[in-house]
C-alpha cells in the first residue's frame, strides 16, 4: 500500500507541476506580447522534457543494477518507486507525441 499511496503522490505533483507550467506559459505568452521579446522555445522545451525522461529511465536502470549486484543503501522500494516514475514519465512523453502526430495529421488534412 505504501507504493501505491507515493504513486498517488507523484500524479499529484505531475498534475500541480502541469498546471502550474500552463500558468507560467500563459504568463509568459503575455509579457512577451507585453514586452516585444521572444516567445518560449517549443523545440527546446521538448528536448529538456526528453532529457529529463532519459534521466530518470538511467536513474531506475542503475538502481536496479545496484539493487541487482547487492550495494549496501540500495532498498527494493527505492527502486519500483524509481521505476515506477520514468514509466509513467515515458507514458506522458507517448502521449504527448500521439497528440503532436494527431495534431500535424490534422492541419496536413486541411484544405486550403
Amino acid at each position: 500500500m505504501e507504493i501505491n499511496t507515493k504513486v498517488d503522490q507523484l500524479l499529484g505533483q505531475m498534475r500541480t507541476a502541469q498546471s502550474l507550467a500552463s500558468k507560467l506559459t500563459a504568463r509568459v505568452g503575455r509579457d512577451a506580447a507585453v514586452d516585444g521579446a521572444t516567445k518560449p522555445d517549443f523545440a527546446a522545451a521538448l528536448k529538456a522534457s526528453i532529457d529529463q525522461v532519459a534521466t530518470a529511465q538511467s536513474k531506475a536502470q542503475g538502481l536496479t543494477q545496484d539493487f541487482e549486484l547487492g550495494k549496501p543503501g540500495v532498498q527494493l522500494h527505492d527502486v519500483m518507486i524509481n521505476m515506477s516514475k520514468a514509466s509513467v514519465q515515458f507514458q506522458q512523453m507517448v502521449q504527448v507525441r500521439n497528440k503532436l502526430v494527431s495534431a500535424y495529421q490534422d492541419i496536413m488534412n486541411m484544405h486550403v
